[in-house]
């Protein structure tokens, strides 16, 4: 595609995907979640919420450590809110399936 294509003066230069580190590091955090999703089907709920709290805690810390332009999809506000948001919910995931007591006759 030329600039007058676009119409905003930009060459296509065979952009890939994810473009920053945090994309890639919020795809390796999507997949983590799929695989604990897979699991809570399979009924090994415990692990698979635990997985799935451990994968939003890694994500909190990511999103801490890299700069804003290097976030990616992990940035959608303010770095410590971002954080926060995904360290109470990773770490309520957590604490949850550790304290569900096992039911009789249930799995």
């Amino acid at each position: 595609m030329t600039e007058s294509e676009h119409g905003d003066g930009r060459e296509d230069d065979g952009r890939r995907y994810p473009s920053t580190i945090g994309g890639a590091f919020y795809l390796l955090v999507l997949v983590t979640v799929g695989v604990a999703m897979v699991l809570v089907v399979l009924e090994e709920w415990r692990t698979g919420i635990r997985l799935m709290g451990g994968a939003l805690v890694f994500a909190a810390l990511v999103r801490l450590l890299l700069r804003n332009r290097d976030a990616g999809m992990l940035a959608v506000r303010h770095k410590v809110l971002d954080a926060a948001i995904l360290s109470l919910l990773g770490g309520s995931l957590v604490f949850l399936a550790g304290s569900i007591p096992n039911q009789p006759g249930g799995f």
